[in-house]
């Protein structure tokens, strides 16, 4: 839209660039402040019930604002990757459940520890960089062919989303959003929270639009996205090693906007610590987890935020399928390692 309407001075690589660091920024500062991650939610403790309220109201946030924009034209998704009838199901499945367990391994979903990379934990930074390279691995590399095995193994479902269902788009939106709601008010987010994780569900919808509508190139299409860890990583990390061949694009900028808003936030609210191992069987563990959510990501078609936030957003089938897959891993593993020794309490 805006390249038919002005001549602007740059081009659509280099939109999609300043979109995501943009997009990145803003949820690095909410989800710093906010603690942002499903892991949280899922896991016992005794911010449990909370932090998974916070992480529902930024999911209903997303289903509204992408219904709607969906209803208004503003936004095609049906091309997107997600958007299939020939469902891989035994790749997601495979896929959510190692990415769950992952995250439960590593204290943090991909999401989570990307914004504590930013405030100096070293952890994080270490497992980011195994989850980045296992990710590419299974995209492109060593692991491909796996990949390309599972991903063989389909099942026809007919509707690629539930707006395909009876009663349509609006319907299905609006029972997901009451379902979303009831179980907000039950489990009673933090209010500060709360309006944090509306400000991330704005900015799923925001991405959709942004890509799919405002900064549409007919000339040089790119992919419509929104908030993504899985092949945003694996997006900067190739990038990292071969700049000089391809350009920065939206995924770049989002995981560069996520580390600097999340080292902004971590700045203005002194939070800012470095953070190491502390034995050889925590490294093990966290070495582990990187590299199964790197795998499972690939295998889910996302991670918590981008199937489960961005995908789920779209009323999406298999997105579905993954972030049921993720949590039922997760939670099967926080059942069976929950009084490990290995299970510290850091994070």
């Amino acid at each position: 839209m805006l390249f038919d309407l002005y001549d602007l001075p740059f081009d659509g690589q280099a939109a999609h660039l300043y979109l995501g660091l943009g997009l990145g920024l803003l949820f690095g500062i909410a989800a710093q402040i906010s603690r942002f991650c499903l892991r949280r939610g899922l896991v016992a403790g005794p911010d449990r019930a909370p932090a998974l309220g916070t992480w529902l109201t930024a999911l209903a946030t997303a289903i509204a604002v992408t219904s709607a924009a969906t209803w208004l034209g503003w936004v095609d998704l049906s091309d997107h990757r997600l958007m299939t009838t020939e469902l891989p199901l035994l790749a997601i499945v495979v896929g959510g459940l190692a990415f769950g367990i992952g995250m439960v391994l590593t204290r943090g979903c991909v999401s989570r520890l990307t914004v504590l990379g930013g405030t100096g934990n070293l952890r994080a930074l270490t497992v980011l960089l195994i989850f980045a390279l296992v990710a590419h691995a299974t995209l492109k590399g060593v692991f491909a062919p796996l990949r390309v095995a599972l991903g063989s193994v389909t099942t026809e479902t007919g509707i690629a989303s539930l707006a395909e269902l009876p009663g349509g788009l609006l319907t299905w939106a609006a029972l997901a959003i009451a379902a979303l709601v009831t179980a907000i008010a039950m489990l009673r987010p933090r209010p500060l929270h709360a309006a944090l994780a509306v400000v991330i569900g704005l900015l799923v919808g925001l991405g959709w639009v942004a890509t799919g509508w405002l900064l549409l190139d007919e000339f040089d299409p790119l992919p419509v996205q929104s908030l993504a860890f899985t092949s945003t990583w694996a997006d900067s990390l190739f990038w990292t090693v071969a700049s000089s061949s391809i350009p920065a694009g939206f995924g770049v900028g989002m995981i560069g906007g996520v580390f600097g808003g999340a080292f902004l936030s971590g700045l203005l609210r002194r939070e800012l610590r470095f953070a190491s191992f502390e034995d050889a069987p925590q490294t093990l563990r966290y070495v582990a987890g990187g590299a199964l959510m790197g795998f499972g990501g690939v295998l889910a078609g996302g991670c918590t935020v981008g199937a489960g936030l961005s995908g789920v957003s779209m009323l999406s089938i298999a997105a579905i399928v993954a972030l049921v897959s993720i949590t039922s891993g997760a939670l099967l593993t926080d059942r069976v390692l929950g009084r490990s020794p290995l299970m510290q309490p850091a994070e």
